[in-house]
């Protein structure tokens, strides 16, 4: 079965994203082409890019970047969950992105956003960014305002039409994950998470 990630790509204190990655995995947990699996930074602290070599020539020299690409390589497609920061996505997230290479390639990714005007530009940021990686960028995000989804811009209510966002946006990760099962594969027969298991 397809196997997605759900990333929480913010590591501040008091952060939104568990309340709004909770809420993804929820919903997506109800389905049954998938499973879900929620990923948190704060469990994988990794230095500001220490590697001597880009991690596409091969095998890191560090260890917190072995263990991390270890975490993300099994999934088949991920669902990052990010706040914007003054225009972008958390250097945190970027960070954690650029440690990795080949265990991104031939996934789908959806993207659900959340700042004062939706989190639009750290979505936009991140598909220049997914798509270098040569990762599938899903065309529906979910954009979720600190205005009108989140009471005194911390308790995560979000509006009802959000659900259904979210939905169609699981629909294509699972179903283009699963359609880019033979680029990852190393017979072209079986997915990635079968491959590594």
């Amino acid at each position: 079965m397809i196997s997605i990630g759900i990333i929480i790509g913010s590591t501040r204190p008091h952060r939104n994203g568990p309340q709004v990655a909770g809420w993804v995995h929820d919903l997506a947990s109800r389905r049954d082409d998938a499973t879900f699996d929620v990923i948190d930074l704060v469990d994988h602290p990794l230095p500001h890019l220490d590697e001597p070599v880009p991690p596409m020539f091969g095998p890191s020299a560090n260890q917190h970047t072995r263990d991390w690409a270890a975490r993300i390589a099994p999934f088949d497609g991920f669902v990052i969950v990010t706040p914007e920061y003054n225009g972008g996505m958390p250097g945190v997230l970027k960070n954690a992105i650029d440690h990795a290479c080949t265990e991104w390639t031939d996934k789908a990714v959806g993207f659900v956003s959340y700042g004062v005007s939706g989190g639009a530009r750290a979505g936009a940021q991140l598909r220049t960014v997914c798509s270098a990686l040569g990762m599938a960028d899903v065309s529906r995000p979910v954009e979720l305002s600190l205005f009108t989804d989140f009471e005194n811009n911390t308790t995560f209510v979000p509006g009802d039409r959000h659900a259904a966002t979210l939905t169609l946006m699981l629909d294509q990760v699972v179903s283009w994950s699963t359609a880019l099962a033979p680029l990852r594969s190393t017979d072209g027969l079986v997915g990635a998470s079968e491959v590594r298991a």
